[in-house]
């Protein structure tokens, strides 16, 4: 009886550690996708780091003062449990395309 608890417990555990590193992906991939679009790099290879860091992600693009900010959306996956999580993670940088005024 004791036996399908314990392993229930480590499923939800390993769940919960996978969902946690599904948002570590998503985070570090639009700060990358960031700091490419703060240097002057295309947009598509912006979002190609995106998708290389989840696939299936989709990216957003804001330029907030002299920042640009990319947030990366995804959802936990494509079974009925998963499409009840969506994530997001977002990452800035220093916009260097821009020219500083005078």
């Amino acid at each position: 009886m004791i036996l399908p608890a314990i392993a229930l417990i480590l499923a939800i555990g390993v769940g919960v550690v996978q969902l946690g590193a599904l948002q570590v992906r998503l985070t570090d991939g639009a700060a990358d996708a960031a700091r490419m679009l703060g240097r002057g790099d295309p947009a598509g290879a912006a979002s190609a780091r995106v998708a290389q860091a989840q696939a299936g992600a989709s990216m957003s693009v804001s330029h907030p003062g002299a920042l640009v900010c990319v947030t990366a959306r995804a959802s936990a996956g494509s079974d009925l449990l998963g499409a009840l999580f969506d994530f997001s993670g977002t990452g800035c940088a220093l916009d260097d395309t821009q020219t500083p005024s005078p």
